[in-house]
Parts: structure tokens; C-alpha cells; sequence
């Protein structure tokens, strides 16, 4: 067949998010509890992060079960079935073992044989798996797309680090993409920063593991998360400004136009300094969903964003800047609609 009269499948002119869901592990973990193995006190845990509290997963709070129940969710919140979806993208950076992909993990979860992949951006990944969807949705290859965002950052966390044993935490979201006949996402605005990946990264690599003496080596250090955390606020501070603006002017709207800002939740300090340095009005809500979860990674952009539909400081159809950043170092930064 001449490649003139080849089928490319059907196009949808524009992509938006239908559905939204998300899952909170259920223990809550407190400063003071954190506080027991380093030491530190609430006051400075609070000043130096804006954390309070987060969530930490147990046992049979597994990716694959967080990530299901709030595909579920994200799924009936679209007024769909999981029979309707035909791709399930996973990002996470927290699991344990590089195969099977929890993707496929969680479709067959949904009772699904769908298209399945995860994708590793670390604390960008909902952006970036959002960006794919999209296209997925407009180049004809998916009707519908699920996106689902899960971490158990509890797993590597060091609890006797000073720096981090605070910082991280559990949890999912989850987003059903679909066509739409406006646009519903806007275009991304993304790059990474390699020179700096040393900023964020793992103390070990895996492979030291196999090494049946490696515990007992005097400074061995499980392949936890660290982070030179001045020079991710100092980048974050900076860059990500530059890259906000851009996905604005990508997107055709100003800051008066957004009923939201969403940016990762890393640390309440960073958000506050983009807050002031972007010059957002008082009418644009901004999530502070770390207060009280934690850094959730990839998962917290959409646990955020579900946070603020639940309390109705946001409507569907509001306009929100989203922005992730993180280890890599990684960012990416779009507009989209609230569904």
C-alpha cells in the first residue's frame, strides 16, 4: 500500500483533563515523631520547609494499590469506566526494582490490557507524562489516556539524615486525558540541567547491594535520597521563574488570567519566593498542599491540584500554572484546565 494511503488513526484537535483522583496514605507523621532520630526540633523543621505533618505509607500501601485507587477515582470523577482507557502512563522515581513497570501493574489492577510505560523525570514526571498523553490524544494513537503519579519516598528516605529525613513523603494522583474540543492543556516548556544532577541524587548506587559485606562497612549508607539543598533552592529560585513565564506566553494568558499555581511542592519556601518573584495578583490561589503532606515527588502537582478542587478554591475550568522540578535536574512547566 503506497504510504499516501496508509491509515494514521484518528485526530483530536485538542487534549484536555477529564478526571482527577487522589490517595493519602492514612498514618500521619508528625515534626516531633521525625524529630525522635535527628536532631531537630518542629520550629526549625517548620522554618525551614513549611512542613507540619505528611503521610507515610504502610506496608500494604503499595505503589501499585495508592496508584489504583487513585486511578479510580480520576476515572469515575471523568464519569468513565476503566474499559474507556487506553493507555496508563505511571511516573515515579521510588520504585524498588526496575521490572515489571508499575504501569502495567496498575492496569491489570483496572482490569486493563491496555498500552502501558512509566516514565522517570523524577518530581517533573506528572508534567512530563501529562505532556505525553496529550500528544498521545492528539496524534490519534489513544482516546484516552491515564496518568498516574505514585511515591513511596519513605523508602529512601535516611530518617538520621538532618537534611531530608523530613522532607519526603507517600501518596498518589491520577489524571484521565482526553479530547476535547478546546484546548484543555497548554504547551510545555520543559529542559533539564545535567550540570547539576549531583544536587539531588541516591548516597549508593544499587549495585553496591551485592556486595554481601557492604552493610557492614564502617559509612555505609543505604541508597537513600539526598539533596545539597541550598543549591536546589537557589536554582529553583532562579531558573524556574524564567520557565513559568514561558509556559504563560506559550499558553497566550497572564497571570491575571490564572485562578492557580501549582508548582511542585518541594518546600513552602520556594514556593513563596516564586510566589513573590513571578508578582502573581492576590486573586491566583496557590497550593500549599506540603504543609501537611510532605514532598510527594512526582505525585504531588496532582495530590495538590485535588486539594484545591476538594476545598472549592477552584472551579472546573479555572486555569492553572502547573511547574515540576527536580532531581536531574529536570523541569517542566504548562498551563491546563482544572477538569
Amino acid at each position: 500500500m503506497p504510504l499516501r494511503e496508509m491509515r494514521t488513526g484518528a485526530r483530536a484537535r485538542f487534549a484536555r483533563i477529564e478526571g482527577l483522583g487522589a490517595y493519602r496514605p492514612r498514618r500521619t507523621v508528625t515534626n516531633d515523631e521525625i524529630c525522635e532520630r535527628i536532631d531537630s526540633d518542629d520550629e526549625w523543621i517548620r522554618a525551614r520547609s513549611g512542613i507540619v505533618t505528611r503521610g507515610h505509607a504502610s506496608a500494604k500501601e503499595t505503589l501499585v494499590e495508592m496508584g489504583a485507587s487513585a486511578a479510580r477515582a480520576a476515572v469515575a470523577d471523568a464519569g468513565l469506566v476503566p474499559a474507556d482507557i487506553d493507555c496508563v502512563i505511571v511516573t515515579t522515581l521510588s520504585s524498588l526494582r526496575n521490572t515489571p513497570s508499575v504501569s502495567a501493574e496498575i492496569a491489570h489492577e483496572l482490569g486493563l490490557r491496555a498500552g502501558a510505560f512509566d516514565v522517570g523525570a523524577a518530581c517533573a514526571g506528572f508534567n512530563y507524562a501529562l505532556t505525553i498523553a496529550r500528544d498521545l490524544v492528539r496524534g490519534g494513537s489513544a482516546g484516552r489516556v491515564l496518568v498516574v503519579s505514585v511515591e513511596r519516598l519513605s523508602d529512601l528516605t535516611d530518617f538520621e539524615d538532618r537534611t531530608t529525613a523530613f522532607l519526603f513523603a507517600d501518596g498518589a494522583g491520577a489524571v484521565v486525558v482526553g479530547p476535547s474540543a478546546t484546548p484543555g492543556i497548554g504547551a510545555v516548556v520543559w529542559g533539564s540541567e545535567g550540570s547539576k544532577s549531583e544536587a539531588i541524587r541516591q548516597h549508593t548506587r544499587w549495585d553496591a547491594l551485592r556486595d554481601p559485606d557492604a552493610l557492614a562497612r564502617p559509612g555505609f549508607r543505604f541508597p537513600a535520597l539526598s539533596m545539597v539543598g541550598q543549591d536546589v533552592y537557589r536554582w529553583a529560585t532562579s531558573a524556574m521563574v524564567t520557565v513559568a513565564g514561558q509556559a504563560m506566553a506559550e499558553a497566550g494568558v497572564a497571570a491575571d488570567d490564572l485562578a492557580a499555581f501549582v508548582p511542585h511542592q518541594a518546600n513552602l519556601r520556594i514556593t513563596e519566593t516564586l510566589v513573590r518573584a513571578l508578582g502573581l495578583p492576590r486573586s491566583v490561589v496557590v497550593a500549599r498542599d506540603i504543609v501537611t503532606q510532605g514532598n510527594t515527588g512526582s505525585a504531588s502537582i496532582p495530590l495538590a491540584m485535588e486539594a484545591l478542587r476538594a476545598d472549592g478554591a477552584v472551579s472546573p475550568g479555572d486555569l492553572a500554572l502547573i511547574m515540576g522540578y527536580g532531581a536531574g535536574l529536570v523541569h517542566a512547566a504548562q498551563v491546563v484546565a482544572i477538569p
